[in-house]
């Protein structure tokens, strides 16, 4: 049995594994890596992180003896994760991830008696520059897990681009080599939540407690031309006047801001191919919720009209599997039949 931890900004989620690879238990926790921003201190991070494994365990009917090693990944390995480890320079596949992860067995470090594999992420080749070319530069920690995973589970036509869709939306390159090339990355989940929280457009977009599927093609186009012509910021304004002016539901209005995000946030696809060179008449896959894949789908098949597919992938145990099968990927070509020698 091996355990996987996906830790990431908010979050933390735990698999324990058999030897076949399937999934035994899960265990979820509010805890992640904006919990060390806050406090300054690891302390919180670790006990989430071992309150959520020794859970997924209990569920499962086993001990910590029964478990071989951890296999984590996420912004556990930033500095403000358990252990700060240095990106790997893209491109990068596979074989390159396996080796360089770092196995550390080391209460202090992960605060349980077992080793942990933890697996390395990516930044863009960026060379030597300064500010003035600082939109060349981004890195993934946790991404390059999933597109492991996705790469693993279907057979795909290189080059293609991924977006993962989450509390930050991010662009990712496969080259022709099937390697991981580079990413672009926005905050556009957490600008949805701040706007939510924090300004007044909040109060035009919350639920009547009946969640509502919602789509409109004349509603996306109306936000994508209000982005283009008069900026995100004048857009954002207009689900107030929907709902003070016109006759609008408030899932209407909602959409409306997840349609005004992902039309600003789509002009990452003129960044990826204008400064970093990146293929985009290829296949997309998308990964997130259901209704923000569909709005992305729709206005990436706009912008991009030599595109030959987008695939999206939406279901939640079909999202987690990708880290789970990445994690069961890079392990295998690290050259592990069985994880005995681990010490």
């Amino acid at each position: 049995m091996i355990g996987i931890i996906d830790c990431g900004t908010t979050n933390t989620r735990v698999y324990i594994i058999d030897e076949a690879g399937d999934v035994v238990s899960k265990s979820y926790k509010k805890v992640g890596v904006r919990d060390t921003s806050i406090t300054g201190s690891r302390d919180a991070l670790k006990a989430g992180i071992k309150e959520a494994f020794l859970d997924a365990v209990e569920q499962a009917d086993l001990t910590l003896k029964d478990i071989k090693c951890a296999v984590a990944s996420g912004m556990i390995t930033s500095e403000i994760g358990l252990i700060d480890l240095p990106h790997l320079i893209a491109p990068v596949g596979c074989d390159e991830l396996a080796a360089n992860v770092k196995v550390v067995h080391d209460l202090k470090v992960f605060p349980l008696d077992i080793p942990v594999i933890f697996i390395r992420g990516i930044k863009n080749d960026y060379g030597d520059i300064g500010v003035s070319e600082i939109q060349k530069m981004d890195f993934m920690r946790g991404e390059e897990t999933q597109i492991m995973g996705l790469l693993d589970l279907e057979k795909f036509q290189y080059p293609m681009n991924v977006v993962v869709l989450s509390s930050h939306t991010k662009l990712i390159h496969i080259n022709a080599k099937g390697e991981i090339a580079g990413s672009i990355t926005t905050i556009s989940g957490q600008i949805f939540e701040a706007i939510n929280k924090e300004t007044f457009i909040g109060s035009c977009i919350q639920s009547d407690g009946k969640e509502k599927a919602y789509f409109s093609k004349d509603l996306l186009r109306t936000a994508n031309e209000s982005v283009q012509n008069a900026g995100f910021l004048r857009t954002l304004l207009m689900p107030r006047f929907m709902q003070v002016l016109l006759d609008t539901e408030w899932y209407e209005r909602r959409f409306f801001v997840d349609a005004a995000i992902a039309a600003e946030d789509i002009r990452i696809l003129d960044e990826a191919r204008d400064h970093l060179r990146y293929s985009m008449d290829t296949n997309f896959v998308l990964v997130g919720h259901k209704e923000r894949c569909e709005i992305y789908s729709e206005l990436i098949k706009e912008k991009i009209l030599g595109c030959q597919s987008i695939r999206s992938i939406t279901q939640k145990d079909e999202i987690d599997q990708l880290a789970i099968q990445g994690v069961l990927t890079i392990l295998k070509n690290y050259k592990y039949d069985s994880l005995d020698g681990l010490n």
